[in-house]
């Protein structure tokens, strides 16, 4: 007797509904996509208990006539295509001819439909993937599917749904992505019949304001690149607006949500020092290419896709993204700094002062507007400050730390500068000789009048900046950085150290360490870069060894840009040092050579920007 049988199809339904119909999200995604390719210009979504106890979507689609509406439910019954070859153009969202029937099959479904032509709609009731009622119903054109105690019938995996909170989230991240996908279509949601959005305008930014609140789409970067082979369309989040989660990062072949991990790291990695360990940036990007050159057909989800050629996809989009984020100010405002959370730093600094940053060869400046923006602040005049000196042109102004000595201190300096007569219209000086107005506060903070408000500086991370790109440059490009010292300096390392050393022995030398082997273990330091300050030597080297040691522990970074990080850390200047004002205009102008100067190597912030807008606002003058 033959042990091999075929399996019923309700039976068959059910295990493939296991793949199909993972969660209630996963309903909501294939029922969204029917009405889609349906050609609805309303869609309607309305959940109970997070989808468990109902679901029900609305379109003003084309509708079915009855034949197609009892085929609709049956296994591999599809409109989308007819044939193999159909796959290589496909321009539908749904394909495969599985979701209605595995839907049904494990839940109370109900199914009603009209079309344009006919003057009474169809009602369908199916349970468990059997027709158990038809009759004729009043109703607009379009189509409704009510999706009823899903997984009733299998109740190990309704055990497996997570809390309400959770499927709810899923729920609800899948309707954005649609809304965001489909401008052109007016949506609206209710959960537990509340109405949680009614999207009306085709506005892709105000739909982000909506989502994720006033002023988000103020924060965006538009980007736009198309050629022969592939477009790119969409926006990128500013640095400041990145999260802990990839939920964020939507991306659309050709308006299909997919799951791409070559498309997630290109932007990871265009973004690069902007971005604070572990997180990662808001995206909402649509490529278009040839059907012919994806494969759609790789899960039943349909979510993830794979390239024809995914080498020369990545070699387009990823110049495409670095350029855009290049292009623009990245500098924070306060009132966003605020509100986000970033990672407290480390105060691994060590002594010094010296800001020489040489030409490096090739080098590209995306800094010029908010440079020119400092430059100007040297001389910018507030409409009610004619006939009065700025507060800060006093001698304790420019290049002057704050008063840090307490009240009475204050008390002095406060009353010196009320008191200071005021410069006849004669005397005031020429603003075209002026220098950009710079202090230092507490040693730490460099503030910086510009020419639309005010700029705040850390001095330490900006220093690690300027340190950072010039080890890169020099490393990179072979350009001389030693000095050679008078006296070398020996250095005993323990065996860990010393296996790390040997590592990086020939990017030490064309970062500028000169060093020679002396006995076991021990080397002699002959030559440093320009940029280690006297008696600080075999410290900076030891420090470096066991920064590049934890960041190899911790970071995937390549070696270079490893031992980068690690020598500017180390050797930037300390939070707490005093600067004068030439070493504080040397840092600022160093600064602003740099290709990326609104973050450290390790992501943090820079530089926090206050507007007169701002200030006005918190002091209720607007």
């Amino acid at each position: 007797m033959a042990r091999i049988a075929r399996l019923p199809d309700r039976v068959a339904n059910k295990i493939s509904a296991g793949e199909v119909v993972q969660r209630p999200a996963s309903v909501v995604k294939e029922l969204l996509e029917n009405s889609i390719d349906a050609g609805a210009s309303r869609i309607t979504v309305a959940i109970k208990d997070a989808g468990k106890e109902l679901i029900r979507i609305v379109d003003n689609g084309a509708g079915m006539v009855r034949e197609d509406a009892l085929l609709c439910v049956e296994r591999f019954a599809t409109s989308k295509i007819t044939g193999v070859e159909d796959l290589e153009s496909l321009q539908s969202l749904g394909f495969r001819g599985e979701a209605l029937a595995s839907i049904s099959s494990v839940s109370h479904f109900e199914l009603k439909t009209r079309t344009e032509k006919e003057t009474l709609g169809l009602r369908f009731r199916y349970e468990g993937g059997v027709l158990v009622e038809e009759s004729g119903v009043q109703g607009e054109q379009g189509t409704t599917i009510s999706v009823r105690n899903l997984f009733y019938n299998v109740p190990a995996r309704r055990k497996f749904l997570k809390s309400n909170a959770t499927e709810y989230n899923h729920i609800f991240e899948i309707v954005k992505s649609f809304a965001l996908a489909y401008p052109e279509i007016e949506w609206r949601m209710y959960s537990d019949d509340e109405e949680l959005f009614h999207l009306k305008r085709p506005d892709i930014l105000e739909r982000l304001n909506v989502f994720y609140g006033d002023d988000f789409a103020a924060g965006m970067i538009e980007l736009s690149e198309e050629n022969d082979y592939l477009s790119i369309k969409g926006f990128l989040g500013k640095p400041a607006m990145q999260k802990r989660r990839k939920l964020d990062q939507y991306f659309f072949i050709n308006r299909r949500l997919v799951q791409n991990r070559m498309l997630s790291q290109a932007v990871q990695q265009a973004y690069g020092d902007l971005l604070v360990e572990r997180q990662t940036p808001f995206v909402l990007l649509f490529l278009a290419i040839d059907p012919s050159r994806v494969d759609v057909n790789m899960h039943p989800a349909k979510l993830e896709i794979r390239f024809d050629d995914e080498r020369n996809v990545r070699n387009m989009f990823y110049p495409v993204v670095k350029r855009a984020i290049q292009l623009h100010d990245f500098s924070p405002d306060l009132a966003v700094t605020e509100r986000d959370q970033l990672r407290p730093g480390q105060n691994l600094d060590s002594p010094l002062r010296t800001f020489s940053f040489p030409d490096i060869p090739h080098r590209s400046i995306t800094t010029g507007a908010l440079y020119q923006n400092y430059r100007e602040g040297a001389f910018a005049e507030s409409a009610t400050s004619r006939h009065s000196p700025e507060l800060f042109s006093h001698p304790v102004s420019a290049g002057h730390a704050l008063p840090t000595g307490g009240f009475r201190e204050a008390d002095e300096v406060l009353s010196s500068i009320l008191l200071a007569p005021l410069y006849d219209d004669d005397e005031v000086p020429n603003p075209k000789n002026s220098e950009p107005k710079i202090w230092q506060l507490h040693n730490k903070y460099l503030i910086c009048q510009i020419k639309t408000g005010l700029m705040i500086i850390d001095q330490h991370v900006a220093h690690e900046r300027v340190l950072y790109e010039r080890a890169v440059d020099v490393m990179t490009q072979n350009v001389p950085n030693s000095q050679q010292l008078l006296f070398p300096q020996k250095v005993e390392f323990r065996p860990w150290e010393y296996e790390i050393f040997d590592e990086i022995r020939e990017d030490l030398y064309r970062l500028g360490f000169n060093l020679r082997l002396f006995g076991n273990k021990t080397i002699m330091i002959e030559g440093v870069p320009q940029d280690v300050k006297p008696g600080t030597e075999v410290t900076i080297l030891q420090d470096m060894i066991a920064e590049y040691q934890d960041n190899a522990s911790k970071l995937k970074l390549e070696k270079r840009d490893n031992l980068a990080k690690s020598y500017s850390c180390r050797n930037a200047i300390m939070a707490g040092q005093k600067l004068s004002l030439e070493e504080m205009r040397s840092l600022i102008d160093n600064l602003f050579a740099t290709r990326e100067p609104y973050s450290c190597p390790h992501g943090r912030p820079v530089i926090i920007k206050l507007s007169l807008d701002q200030l006005d606002k918190m002091f209720g003058r607007k």
